[in-house]
């Protein structure tokens, strides 16, 4: 999960802060040490903090989240052209996935 998050720091399209939330909270219950260094690093540590708190995430990742599932669904429909029910079942599960995001408090 840590690798994953590095690599979404670096690659535009794949989300980084899921999985350092995933890889904190595993290296909570399996190496308090690595739980320590993610908490601890000056990129990946405030977004922790926040969400850990009070489950917050800020206006930016809000943003850059629901802007990135919105061109991923176009992607999708240009590239792949699935049937009507896909494509609906998709979109469904886009939009509770941004409403989940926009719903949680603003950090940071």
């Amino acid at each position: 999960m840590a690798a994953l998050a590095i690599v979404g720091a670096v690659l535009p399209v794949m989300p980084s802060t899921i999985f350092a939330i995933l890889a904190a909270w595993f290296f909570s219950r399996s190496s308090p040490r690595l739980e320590g260094y993610l908490l601890n690093n000056r990129l990946l540590g405030p977004t922790l903090h926040r969400w850990r708190s009070n489950g917050a995430i800020s206006v930016k990742s809000k943003i850059v989240a629901v802007c990135g599932m919105a061109f991923g669904y176009g992607v999708f429909l240009f590239e792949l052209t699935p049937t009507s029910i896909v494509a609906a079942t998709v979109g469904l599960i886009f939009l509770v996935s941004a409403a989940y995001v926009l719903t949680r408090p603003n950090g940071g």
